[in-house]
């Protein structure tokens, strides 16, 4: 490890970040000095500018992942170097909100009817159920099965904040016959080749994946598809947006309310004014075709 990477590494520690950030930053930051082929405190202005549109334009990769890598270089150059030049250099992106794609209860169904690999029905059984997201799910052991008081315990939560979420009995059952199958002993779901380790994030999307594939869903399915179906086919079920936000471990209920526009329940239900008018029937007798 080098002097450098190890400062960065002992910055994003001191400040409790989460293990998939401090990952995720580490990564960026490497990926950045790789590109140069230069170590990034020789680097400035022009080459973070350049690297950036390097991504959007060669790469064409996603804003979200634009803003990690722009997250993960702010924090190299402020808080590690101590440059001051970042924010007056470095535009900002305009955050561009998208609604998520979300499966149909039918989708769902027809993902879980096509996988035969227990272990794997069970980890998107468990995502559908839950709206758990993909690190919280990798890190869920035993012990946080709780069937008396039927709740699920989240303790690697979002930015490290935990949570509880009501155990579903269809849910508790199945994972019962997962575990009488399966024994696992520590992690609910441990690593195939390394027992003492939970499954990798990778391993997690590249089943999601290809149960998609054998379903014939015609989008690229990914563990946090099954977050949205839940959120909203609960909202579709008559559930109110405040219990939404506390099982997905939302912090601002703004981001829970995406789902009211996905919602086809909700976009149903409210009438539009045009209903309302008192019309004329429409004589087509009268239409000579000439515009006025």
């Amino acid at each position: 490890m080098t002097p450098l990477r190890k400062r960065m590494l002992d910055e994003l520690q001191l400040r409790n970040l989460a293990e998939a950030t401090i990952e995720a930053y580490l990564k960026a930051v490497w990926r950045f000095a790789r590109h140069f082929g230069k170590s990034p405190d020789q680097l400035g202005p022009e080459h973070v500018r350049e690297y950036l549109l390097h991504l959007r334009n060669d790469k064409d990769d996603s804003w979200n992942t634009l803003q990690v890598n722009r997250g993960a270089l702010k924090f190299l150059y402020c808080r590690v170097l101590k440059q001051k030049w970042f924010d007056e250099e470095i535009a900002r992106p305009k955050r561009r909100p998208q609604l998520p794609d979300v499966l149909s209860v039918e989708q769902v169904t027809r993902i879980l009817d096509c996988t035969h690999n227990l272990k794997h029905w069970t980890i998107m059984a468990t995502f559908y159920a839950t709206g758990l997201r993909c690190n919280e799910l990798r890190h869920l052991k035993l012990s946080d099965i709780d069937s008396r008081q039927m709740l699920l315990h989240v303790r690697e939560g979002k930015g490290s904040v935990p949570r509880k979420i009501a155990l579903s009995p269809a849910l508790l059952e199945r994972l019962k016959t997962y575990y009488r199958w399966r024994k696992p002993v520590d992690w609910l779901f441990p690593s195939k080749q390394r027992n003492t380790e939970p499954l990798n994030e990778g391993t997690i999307r590249t089943l999601c994946r290809n149960a998609g594939r054998r379903a014939g869903t015609p989008i690229l399915v990914h563990p946090h598809l099954f977050r949205h179906a839940c959120a909203t086919h609960m909202l579709d079920a008559g559930a109110d947006l405040r219990t939404i936000q506390v099982l997905l471990g939302h912090a601002d209920i703004r981001t829970t309310a995406r789902y009211l526009h996905v919602s086809l329940k909700h976009l149903h239900a409210a009438s539009s004014p045009f209903d309302a008018l008192q019309l004329r029937p429409i004589d087509r007798s009268q239409d000579d075709g000439r515009q006025r």
